[in-house]
């Protein structure tokens, strides 16, 4: 009978270095490990980006165990080339090149628990950063019987503006608190069961400590448009901004 064929796996990276010679009077140069791409890909995801081995196991489309195995092995292998001065080739592996693999969530704290809530703020330089859409960062606050047990700063890592609520979803976000928001993305962010309390400006951290004080405001409205004025909210330079009874003079994190 015919042997099981291997699962494709898939890669986000392609590499530029594919051969790497050690130096030194004990080297053996002309014995060689082959590390696969694949098994290039766990070691890539797992200790480079910080990746979970749930999370790069998805993202190269196998079972947990098998990237469990993968990683194990590619592990020996760097193990066998860098102890006993072997070169090292990248080469090989049943694999497809598949950029969404590259883990959108590297750098990312992962797995939180079920007693943990976790709070992201749109963020540059310390302050809450005005608008969701084009936010590169978020600092992240694990929170834990109403105190930050642990706070890190972590990018988007490219991901569009239409996908962040996915990020943050996929993310573990159980609140987000940011400046200027549009109704898509609230809209969104609501569907992935995400509480978002807009409208925030100055400190990050001050923020974070007015929402664990239950003092930091959560506007129902929309606190920005789809377009934007010198320095309105992007309402189209009228009354209020969606904010309640205050005036555009007053601010309302969205310029």
């Amino acid at each position: 009978m015919a042997g099981r064929r291997k699962k494709v796996r898939y890669v986000g990276l392609m590499p530029e270095y594919v051969g790497f010679a050690p130096e030194g009077a004990g080297s053996n140069a002309e014995a060689t490990v082959t590390l696969t791409l694949d098994e290039l890909e766990s070691v890539r995801l797992i200790d480079l980006e910080g990746a979970s081995q749930a999370d790069a196991a998805q993202a190269m489309g196998v079972a947990r165990a098998t990237v469990a195995g993968i990683y194990e092995q590619a592990r020996h292998k760097l193990a066998d080339a860098v102890v006993n001065g072997k070169r090292l080739v990248v080469s090989g592996g049943d694999v497809e090149f598949h950029p969404a693999a590259a883990n959108p969530l590297r750098g990312w704290p992962q797995d939180k628990g079920e007693k943990i809530m976790r709070v992201a703020v749109t963020y540059q330089d310390g302050q809450v950063f005005q608008h969701f859409g084009r936010t590169e960062q978020f600092k992240v606050y694990d929170v834990e019987a109403g105190k930050v047990t642990s706070s890190s700063v972590v990018g988007s890592n490219g991901v569009s503006h239409g996908a962040l609520a996915g990020l943050l979803a996929q993310g573990g976000v159980d609140v987000l608190i940011c400046g200027g928001i549009g109704g898509g993305a609230m809209n969104a962010l609501a569907g992935a069961g995400i509480k978002v309390y807009p409208g925030a400006e100055g400190s990050a951290d001050e923020a974070m400590r007015a929402f664990l004080a239950g003092t930091l405001p959560q506007f129902d409205g929309v606190t920005c448009g789809g377009h934007e004025h010198g320095d309105g909210c992007g309402h189209g330079g009228h009354g209020g901004c969606g904010h309640g009874d205050h005036e555009h003079g007053e601010g309302c994190g969205c310029h």
